[in-house]
């Protein structure tokens, strides 16, 4: 064989001579879209001209258009793909045109730029190549399914249901098995794993969602991830990959895996997690093989997903900072409370993402609360802030919080509601336009021994009151108005009325905010409850829970109930808060006493006699006796019907009726009555009550001053004796009543375990 002379191939071929052989079609257009060149291979697929050879000089100078494969409804699609190559992109796509015979051909289109010496672009250079109507067809069955992809990510924020509902789509018509795999620290979970035709793996094979994934080195997940680029294997039995076990091999023999794509979800700079793919034998498919071509779609979908799975995990970054923000202004725990028991329940509304609302519609200003009072009273609360979002939840912390200093001051509901409504209305905005939030809100304390629940209500919905085998609501003869609503000009509104009622012996109370009946959609989908629909529903649901707790009274059940009563996503966050009372009476003792110091010592008679009855611990007893002596002291000599100026005559009087082992410490923290004001006969009241840990004592006298601590000097005969009080005590203070006032301390009935706290 003779080898050929060099001269005589030339390796510098002009660009023109090589195109014109080239077995694909190319046009060159300038930056005006007219034709600068057209091989003859294009004018062949496009049947342009008689002759193929003399394309170019026919056609040189004619608008791209005019060449007729580029049909009217796609003009919009050639000026994406002008515009697009004009910016230095390659642009990729499919045209369709009418063929002489009627049919329809396909044109493959890939447009890249033309640069110039200098780097600028001077024009674009299209590349043609026919495609056959499976191709296209199977082109528009991607974009379509890209498509639907699209749209189910852009319509969830939850990323569970978002990564399931693409693993569905993808199957059966580009995949038989989808697994999603995400990052959680350095960790890899599986998140979502869908098989076609109802096949499953066996247990204990492939990893089931929410377990741990391991992919050893070199299998084509891990190449994945480590390489950040879309694996491609179009026939797993002319490759070998590891496997993560020997049961995930005998699995993958088992379904018969054919092919996979492995694509790495990557976003913002981040590893996120990988997305794999599989053929099998599972299905009944005429090839069972990806190839080189379905790695655009797949890198196509991995990076929709990555964005998706990105945003949603943003999301509940939020939405879990947000929540944690509203749960830390709610009371975590119940208080032990004696003679009643209480259960709460706070729901966020649904992220309402079509209303553009984002993680606003996460919290709210619904709002509950339990205060601990004197002698084992206790405060309960509901209510519902204006509007939602972190300014109603900022609102609803303040509101709380002076709700909680007003209760623990003693007040009565109704002066706490006053307090409240001017606190709302001192938040307006400083401009002359700005009016204040408005707040519902109904507020109650409940006495235990008495069972005697004294209200008052600013505008909320009444309370749901279950007894004796009936449900409806609350009897609440005073509404109230809306906090804050005097500030936005109404005047002239009735003040805030308090009313008291009875709760028989293991009735329920349910209390709630408008997000549980509010706008709930139909089980079918066609619209929202009425409120008394879904009012109806509640009563119907407590009822049920509260007659099949009869004897147990678990409040925690009834508000379980009254949460699923009705059906549906709230479109407003909502809180339930649920009391029930004891079913038997706790025990206490009460006396009426003339105010004059030989009633000390029977007062403190009485009280030993009654805390040895309450099998109450001796050395315990002793110290409530103590303190018996000296808070009831404290009311005979306020209480006194003998006008004196002589102090320390009165102290010597109380101290010389005094027995029992224990002298008297009087405090005289509260001044005298004046000696020439006309005083008639006096009586003070002591009542004693048994809880299940404590004992409480009540002083009640006519004197309306509240007594105070004050440091007593080394000289002074008085004025310890509430210092005494404040130090050994669990708890004190005092309160005004109807009548006057009432002195009141909590003492254990045990003694506490050493180092307890």
């Amino acid at each position: 064989m003779t080898r050929s002379d060099p001269s005589v191939f030339n390796p510098y071929l002009p660009a023109e001579a090589v195109l014109r052989h080239a077995e694909i079609g190319v046009i060159v257009v300038d930056r005006r879209g007219c034709v600068r060149f057209v091989n003859p291979c294009a004018a062949r697929i496009l049947r342009l001209v008689a002759d193929p050879a003399d394309a170019s000089a026919t056609l040189a100078g004619q608008p791209l258009v005019s060449l007729g494969f580029i049909p009217d409804g796609d003009l919009s699609k050639a000026d994406d793909m002008t515009r697009q190559v004009l910016r230095g992109l390659t642009w990729e796509d499919t045209f369709s045109r009418n063929r002489g015979d009627g049919g329809l051909s396909f044109i493959r289109t890939q447009a890249v730029p033309v640069r110039s010496p200098s780097g600028e672009i001077d024009g674009m250079m299209l590349l043609l190549s026919e495609a056959s109507r499976r191709d296209a067809q199977r082109e528009q069955d991607r974009l379509r399914l890209l498509e639907r992809i699209g749209e189910r990510l852009s319509g969830s924020l939850e990323l569970g249901a978002t990564l399931r509902q693409v693993a569905q789509i993808l199957l059966p018509q580009f995949a038989d098995h989808c697994f999603i795999d995400l990052l959680q620290g350095d960790k890899l979970i599986r998140r979502a794993q869908v098989h076609a035709g109802g096949w499953t793996p066996p247990a204990g094979s492939w990893a089931e969602v929410g377990a741990a994934v391991h992919y050893p080195p070199g299998h084509f997940c891990e190449q994945a991830m480590s390489r950040l680029e879309t694996i491609v294997v179009p026939d797993l039995h002319a490759e070998y990959y590891p496997a993560p076990s020997e049961e995930s091999m005998n699995a993958s023999d088992q379904a018969g895996l054919t092919s996979v794509l492995a694509a790495p979800l990557y976003a913002r700079g981040e590893l996120l997690g990988v997305m794999s793919l599989a053929l099998s034998r599972v299905t009944q498919r005429q090839d069972p093989h990806y190839d080189l071509s379905d790695r655009d779609l797949i890198t196509a979908i991995a990076g929709r997903v990555s964005v998706a799975i990105d945003n949603a995990m943003l999301f509940e970054a939020e939405r879990d900072t947000a929540l944690a923000f509203q749960n830390s202004l709610l009371p975590q725990e119940v208080p032990e409370l004696d003679g009643l028991e209480v259960a709460f329940r706070y729901v966020p509304a649904k992220p309402l993402a079509a209303a553009g609302q984002g993680i606003q519609t996460q919290v709210g200003g619904d709002w509950y609360d339990i205060i601990p009072l004197a002698a084992g009273r206790v405060g309960l609360v509901i209510g519902d802030v204006e509007g939602r979002g972190a300014r109603a939840a900022a609102i609803m912390g303040q509101l709380r919080a002076t709700l909680r200093a007003y209760a623990q001051d003693e007040k009565s509901p109704a002066d706490v509601m006053r307090k409240l409504d001017e606190w709302c209305r001192s938040t307006a905005p400083p401009s002359a336009s700005g009016d204040p939030s408005t707040v519902s809100c109904i507020y109650m304390i409940y006495d235990a021994w008495s069972r005697q629940l004294t209200l008052a209500n600013a505008g909320h919905a009444a309370p749901l009151i279950a007894a004796a085998g009936t449900v409806g609501p609350l009897e609440i003869r005073h509404k109230g108005v809306l906090l804050g609503v005097r500030g936005r000009g109404i005047r002239g509104l009735p003040t805030y009325k308090e009313q008291t009622v009875t709760l028989p012996p293991g009735a329920a109370l349910v209390l709630y905010t408008d997000g549980l009946t509010d706008r709930r959609t139909r089980a079918d989908g066609s619209g929202f409850y009425s409120e008394a629909e879904a009012t109806a529903m509640l009563q119907d649901a407590v009822l049920a829970a509260a007659g099949a707790l009869a004897d147990t009274g678990m409040a925690d059940e009834i508000a379980v109930a009254a949460q699923d009563a009705v059906p549906g996503d709230i479109d407003d966050d909502m809180a339930i808060l649920v009391l029930r009372s004891a079913p038997a009476d706790l025990a206490y003792r009460e006396r009426v006493f003339p105010a004059e110091p030989i009633m000390v010592s029977e007062a403190r008679r009485l009280a030993a006699t009654t805390f040895a009855a309450w099998d109450m611990d001796p050395d315990q007893a002793d110290l409530a006796c103590l303190l018996v002596s000296e808070v009831v002291t404290n009311a005979v000599l306020h209480a006194s019907v003998t006008p004196t100026r002589n102090r320390a005559a009165l102290l010597q009087m109380v101290a010389s009726a005094s027995s029992g082992g224990f002298p008297a410490i009087p405090d005289l923290d509260g001044p005298p009555g004046p000696a020439h004001a006309p005083m008639s006969p006096r009586e003070f009241r002591v009542r004693l009550r048994r809880g299940a840990e404590s004992v409480w004592v009540e002083v009640f006298d006519p004197d309306l001053r509240l007594p105070r601590i004050r440091s007593a000097r080394d000289t002074d005969e008085g004025g310890r004796g509430l210092y005494l009080v404040e130090q050994l005590a669990t708890r004190w203070g005092s309160r005004p009543t109807a009548e006057g006032k009432a002195v009141w301390f909590e003492v254990p009935l045990a003694l506490r375990a050493a180092g307890a706290i």
